[in-house]
């Protein structure tokens, strides 16, 4: 390195900086849904790094505010990044002290802006955002991509569980779910999820978020079956089977 470059190096330290070029230690899957009384959210305690599933104690839901909760599939990391930028603004908005509050279509609008910003400037964070919550009565339950892609809905999923457990989804839910029945669908969607999804463990945690604030259950096992005929095997009986 030359001098000159030493001295630009020092006047631009951006130029010098590293970005997430790659997901190193990540989560898979959020499934969120609304219920009759508020909002429900699962996600495993899994962390993998690469193929391996290193971290087994990883808590991928966390509450924004008096009226919010989020839940991250991706990279680890770049959701604690995330969480600093929410720290502040919810700082920011308490510093007003004008008895209101950022309610959670406030929070994912933000949200949005933070990650399409981030894809423009091609250092994108490396996660999709489940962001649920009540307000004044009002249920609220969205997602974004890490290219900025969102949308509303009564239920959503990231990773995996788009593809394996909103079809579960779209055949079960309605709008006047119980809690029961809000957690057993949830467990449905995660046992699924559990059998398929190598990167899935089974030890997860359930959150729900109504007008009284939010719980998040400490981490639990399902109770799963790994015998062949769970899996209801087409080919039993056939020469060669398994």
């Amino acid at each position: 390195m030359t001098a000159n470059q030493s001295y630009h190096g020092l006047l631009n330290p951006e130029s010098d900086s590293q970005r997430t070029l790659y997901p190193y230690v990540t989560g898979t899957s959020v499934v969120a849904l609304k219920y009759k009384d508020g909002i429900l959210m699962a996600a495993d305690t899994g962390g993998s790094y690469g193929s391996t599933l290193r971290y087994k104690s990883v808590e991928r839901m966390k509450t924004i505010g008096k009226h919010s909760l989020l839940g991250a599939s991706g990279e680890i990391s770049d959701f604690q990044e995330i969480l600093r930028y929410l720290d502040e603004l919810i700082l920011y908005d308490n510093l007003w002290d004008d008895g209101n509050s950022l309610g959670p279509k406030e929070v994912h609008n933000y949200l949005t802006r933070v990650m399409y910003n981030r894809r423009n400037k091609f250092n994108p964070l490396w996660n999709t955002l489940v962001l649920g919550g009540v307000k004044n009565g009002q249920k609220y339950l969205g997602m974004v991509t890490m290219i900025g892609v969102n949308f509303e809905d009564n239920h959503v999923a990231t990773g995996f569980g788009n593809h394996l457990a909103r079809p579960i989804l779209r055949d079960e839910w309605h709008e006047n779910l119980s809690f029961e029945e809000g957690v057993k669908l949830l467990e449905k969607c995660m046992r699924v999820l559990l059998y398929r999804d190598r990167s899935a463990i089974n030890k997860l945690q359930i959150a729900k978020i109504t007008e009284e604030g939010v719980t998040i259950s400490p981490p639990y096992a399902l109770k799963t079956s790994w015998e062949l005929s769970a899996f209801k095997n087409p080919t039993a009986g056939a020469e060669g089977s398994w």
